[in-house]
């Protein structure tokens, strides 16, 4: 399943505004980027993208309520400094099973609470 239509499947009839916690696992996202997850989904606390052929954060959208972010078995290998700039709050991150191969990578991090 996309992306897209896994989103949509899990907002059940909510607007992004409202949703708190989204589940992404194991759909399939276009060119290994987030699609469709933008700014209106400011209540975020909770995102789970496992498994779903990741291999940028570039398209990830200023998330400041965001706490726990799940982003393992991906195909990430760097641009982490991504989220030290769209997810502040963030004290919970997963990159296990992912290309990450150096310490250097994770660097940017060191500003989070994490």
């Amino acid at each position: 399943m996309e992306m897209k239509k896994k989103i949509n499947l899990e907002l059940k009839n909510r607007a992004p505004e409202e949703v708190t916690e989204l589940v992404l696992d194991n759909c399939l996202c276009v060119n290994g980027e987030i699609e469709v997850l933008n700014d209106t989904f400011k209540e975020l606390e909770f995102l789970s993208m496992a498994n779903v052929e990741l291999n940028s954060l570039a398209r990830l959208p200023s998330l400041n309520k965001l706490r726990k972010l799940e982003l393992s078995d991906n195909i990430i290998s760097g641009g982490l400094e991504v989220l030290a700039e769209k997810c502040l709050n963030l004290t919970y991150l997963n990159l296990s099973g992912n290309k990450i191969k150096d310490l250097s990578t994770v660097e940017a991090l060191q500003i989070l609470k994490i």
